[in-house]
C-alpha cells in the first residue's frame, strides 16, 4: 500500500526539531513535540548560566503550545 500515515511517513524522512528547527531523523517526541538528539545534548550540557540556555528554555516552552486542527 502506498497510503502511509502522517507519523509513519514523518519517521522515515525526519522531523522538524522544536529548538534547531531543522529536519532531524533522530531524537524523541515530548508530547507533541519533536526534540532531536543533538539539541537533547546541548541543552543537557549546557549550563544555567550559559546564554544559550534562556534560548533552549524558550525553544522548550513551544512544548506547551497547543496545536489547533481543523
Amino acid at each position: 500500500m502506498e497510503n502511509l500515515d502522517q507519523s509513519t511517513a514523518s519517521h522515515s524522512i525526519g522531523e522538524t526539531c522544536i529548538v534547531c528547527e531543522q529536519l532531524k531523523k533522530q531524537g524523541i517526541r515530548i508530547y507533541t513535540k519533536f526534540l532531536c538528539i543533538d539539541c537533547e545534548r546541548e541543552i543537557v550540557q549546557t549550563d544555567v548560566h550559559d546564554p544559550r540556555y534562556q534560548f533552549y528554555l524558550q525553544q522548550l516552552r513551544k512544548i506547551m503550545n497547543r496545536e489547533i486542527y481543523s
